[in-house]
């Protein structure tokens, strides 16, 4: 069943007044600081976004056949008129049988998919937007259900989230085709005009699976310590540096909780996480994309830097930070019917903007409701934005 965890707003968050006639001091003050910190541009590679507000990967599932179509382009344009700097699409599928885990999800490979993804290139960057496109293997999370029949899921060491047998074990020889299945997809998103990648190295899938001890136990050259467990994740990221331009951005989405297991951790503080994180900074990572449940909450003792912000401070790399942007209350697990949410201010977020914790802010559920968040947000009128409510992922709204 769907839990739902009513989790209030981040401390001290305004609650979001009725649009008042005239604007206050206060207003105006809130709607020129949010224009200052979220409006300015932001250079990444040789990629310069117009504000510091991101579009976060969110699972659609309105693919079939793996092909985008004229709904999936119109949708994202949409987000890039609303003025999102940045849009991160959906993850999608690298050209290997085991990366599925999902019906109808897009697909990042064969000549068909890729045309898709062109047309919706073109509409974002019609709409004035920049996109990238996150490259994913579902890894462990696969199941036997899934087309193509008769591929069995594929991992570190042949166990699923919950540490059972499942799927097999990758060989080296998996490895090394893995790694090329995601530089033929970087290769791919540049050519036919991408501004950059996201690889999806979070949430339990299969980047992240190597680096988690808690579904790594291998005993060769990817398995053991910290930084052997990324060795996996530094060879992709290599890879992709490799076969795209020296100024075309890698971003890496890292976690650390994973699909249905909250309390997951891939380090249990700074030094731990600096092992995983430095090797792939080595290998040409631009960015990092911290993904967290709460973006307000400190992610180690003794200080109060989120994960993106620790992401920063270690590697020296800009960050991105989500979870929970403009909404009242955190949700658990996958997007269920019955989620739904109110709008929150964002003078937190701006805080923390505003003391360099990290660079960007990528938001997820509250841009699936609403286009024109972005707007709203540099102009003070987040009072007007459009609730969460989850049956909106019925359509392309």
């Amino acid at each position: 069943m769907e839990k739902t965890d009513a989790t209030p707003s981040p401390p001290n968050a305004p609650s979001v007044p009725s649009a008042p006639s005239v604007l206050t001091d206060t207003a105006l003050d809130s709607r020129s600081r949010a224009a200052r910190l979220l409006g300015q541009p932001f250079a990444l590679g040789d990629l310069t976004l117009r504000n510091r507000i991101a579009m976060a990967a969110v699972t659609r599932r309105f693919s079939p056949g793996g092909v985008p179509g004229e709904d999936v382009a119109a949708y994202y344009a949409r987000r890039a008129a609303g003025g999102a700097g940045l849009i991160v699409t959906e993850g999608t599928y690298v050209g290997r049988d085991a990366a599925a885990a999902y019906d109808r999800v897009p697909h990042f490979h064969g000549e068909k998919a890729l045309a898709g993804w062109a047309r919706v290139v073109e509409r974002v960057h019609g709409a004035g937007g920049r996109i990238m496109p996150q490259l994913w293997h579902t890894g462990v999370l696969r199941t036997d259900a899934v087309p193509p029949l008769g591929v069995p899921a594929e991992g570190p060491s042949g166990i699923d989230l919950d540490g059972r047998p499942h799927g097999r074990a990758m060989t080296l020889d998996d490895i090394d085709a893995v790694v090329e299945a995601f530089a033929e997809a970087a290769a791919a998103a540049e050519r036919i005009g991408f501004d950059g990648v996201e690889l999806h190295g979070a949430h339990g899938y299969l980047i992240d699976a190597f680096l988690w001890h808690g579904t790594n136990t291998r005993g060769d050259a990817y398995g053991g310590d910290h930084a052997s467990r990324a060795r996996f994740a530094a060879e992709i990221v290599a890879a992709v540096r490799a076969v795209v331009s020296p100024g075309f951005p890698v971003v890496f989405r890292l976690s650390q909780w994973k699909t249905d297991h909250y309390e997951a951790r891939v380090a249990e503080n700074p030094a731990e996480l600096e092992q995983l994180l430095t090797p792939l900074a080595a290998a040409g990572v631009d960015a990092f994309h911290a993904s967290t449940r709460r973006y307000w909450l400190p992610e180690f003792a003794g200080s109060d830097l989120n994960l993106a912000g620790w992401a920063k401070k270690l590697t020296g790399r800009p960050s991105i930070t989500v979870g929970s942007v403009g909404l009242d209350r955190q949700f658990a697990g996958a997007p269920g019917r019955a989620q739904r949410s109110g709008v929150t201010g964002i003078d937190p977020l701006l805080d923390r903007l505003e003391r360099d914790e990290f660079d960007l802010v990528a938001v997820a559920r509250a841009l699936v409701a609403d286009p024109g968040w972005p707007v709203k947000a540099l102009t003070g009128r987040l009072d007007k934005a459009v609730p969460y409510d989850a049956s909106l992922l019925d359509a392309l709204v």
